[in-house]
C-alpha cells in the first residue's frame, strides 16, 4: 500500500464513528501490537485504539480528522500534520504525529504531540 493511502485511511479511522467500520480500517494499516501515544493516552494494541479513538467521538460526537500536510518518510519512520475539527467545523486541535512502519508496512508506532512548540526563551 502507499504510505499516502496508509495515512489517508489511519487519518480515516479517526473519522468514523462506527465502531466496526473504524476496526476494519484499523486492521489494513494498524499492526495487532502497535502502539499509540499521544499526551492524554498511552494505547497498546489495534483493539485498545479502536477503544481509544472511540472514547473521542464520545467526548466530541461528529468530530473529525484532516491531514493538513503530506506525509515525509525516511528509514521506515514518518510524520505528518494533521487536525481534528468538531461536528460544527471549529478546530479543536493540531498536532503533528511521527510514526514508525512495521516490517509488513502497517503502522506499528505513533507519537503524537498537540499544539505549536514554544518559542525559544
Amino acid at each position: 500500500m502507499e504510505l499516502s493511502e496508509l495515512i489517508t485511511l489511519y487519518t480515516g479511522a479517526w473519522s468514523e464513528p462506527d465502531r466496526a467500520l473504524r476496526q476494519q480500517l484499523l486492521e489494513r494499516v494498524w499492526a495487532e501490537d502497535g502502539t499509540y501515544t499521544d499526551p492524554t493516552a498511552h494505547v497498546a494494541g489495534r483493539k485498545e485504539l479502536v477503544d481509544h479513538i472511540g472514547g473521542i467521538f464520545e467526548q466530541f460526537p461528529g468530530v473529525h480528522c484532516e491531514l493538513t500536510s503530506g506525509v515525509d518518510m525516511h528509514h521506515e519512520k514518518l510524520r505528518f500534520t494533521f487536525r481534528m475539527l468538531l461536528a460544527d467545523g471549529q478546530p479543536l486541535l493540531e498536532g503533528i504525529d511521527f510514526g514508525e512502519l512495521a516490517t509488513d508496512g502497517k503502522l506499528h508506532r505513533i507519537v503524537g504531540f498537540f499544539g505549536p512548540l514554544a518559542p525559544k526563551p
